[in-house]
């Protein structure tokens, strides 16, 4: 088949857009639909300049989304003194398996010439999954403690990095599963905190803001166009999933829209066009900035208890 915008072999066909595109026009609509979010969330502020650029703080797993987005980015502003991008990689304490992602993060900062900072759960946490997962003190999945471990390095270092953003690789497949499993679980607050804090429900970082602003800017791009990037341009990511990985029902909403998709092209890009225009509005309702915020009483970090999930959960690792 050839490509639909010129006479060379098509690498790839999407569906819901009837294209059929050669590797070149593959790898630039990827990377013009990244280019394009960064533009419409307006990511870059007007007040950078190459003598006070902004910095973007990447969470740079070393998987196909974090390793395509890093790229990409890189590729657009490596002539633009106004942004520089930091790679932060979370080091969860899982053998084998982020041993071999983080030698893939280190390989693309370097090829890159992009600053790479490492922290880990031990170091700053005193904890490795592999052993929480064994005792699993609240009897709960494998990512119900290490989501809000990754969250709290990843805001906490973004903030110790002087992050303007903290960019993180979520696809369209990724997005849609979130928004589909928020309308289905009928929780309209998830859907106006999930907006504010990555779906383009900032402008800029304002003066008082307790985070550092998140984006997504890889989230118009399916899960497989991001893995095709990937390995036609021989990106160094590590494609296993976390041996820990447990998440159930994300899991059957993945089947479902997998399905959806192949039945009716276009079901995740309507889903979340949907869903964006409704979290612009619920998020007046539910202003996720207007909470009651404190101080956590051991750590000090900003929650809305008086001990923060984060150190309630290593109060019960440690207590076993």
């Amino acid at each position: 088949m050839e490509c639909t915008k010129c006479d060379r072999e098509a690498v790839m066909h999407a569906a819901y857009s009837g294209a059929h595109l050669c590797e070149t026009h593959f790898r630039e609509s990827v990377e013009r639909r990244v280019r394009k979010r960064v533009r419409e969330d307006s990511l870059l502020s007007g007040d950078a300049t190459p003598e006070d650029p902004e910095t973007w703080v990447i969470g740079l797993s070393g998987g196909k989304d974090s390793v395509v987005l890093t790229h990409v980015l890189h590729e657009t502003f490596e002539e633009d003194p106004r942004v520089e991008l930091v790679g932060l990689t979370i080091h969860e304490g899982i053998e084998g398996y982020r041993d071999r992602s983080l030698e893939a993060c280190v390989e693309l900062a370097e090829g890159l010439g992009v600053r790479h900072e490492v922290v880990s759960y031990e170091d700053e946490f005193g904890v490795r999954m592999d052993e929480v997962v064994e005792d699993d003190p609240e009897d709960m999945a494998a990512c119900a403690y290490c989501g809000v471990f990754r969250r709290d390095l990843l805001s906490t270092y973004a903030e110790e990095l002087g992050a303007d953003k903290l960019l993180t690789g979520h696809n369209l497949d990724d997005e849609a599963q979130t928004a589909l499993m928020n309308f289905l679980e009928g929780d309209v607050a998830q859907i106006a905190k999930h907006f504010d804090a990555s779906l383009g429900g900032f402008s800029e970082r304002k003066e008082g803001d307790e985070f550092v602003p998140r984006a997504k800017p890889l989230r118009d791009v399916p899960e497989k166009e991001v893995a095709l990037y990937a390995h036609l341009l021989d990106l160094p990511a590590h494609i296993t999933e976390c041996p820990h990985s447990s998440e159930a029902y994300r899991g059957e909403i993945q089947r479902l829209l997998y399905e959806l998709e192949e039945n009716h092209p276009g079901t995740r890009h309507s889903i979340m066009a949907g869903y964006e225009e409704l979290g612009g509005i619920v998020s007046e309702e539910y202003d996720d900035r207007s909470a009651d915020l404190g101080e956590c009483e051991r750590c000090g970090s900003t929650t809305t208890r008086e001990v923060c999930r984060k150190c309630s959960l290593l109060e019960a690792i440690e207590a076993v």
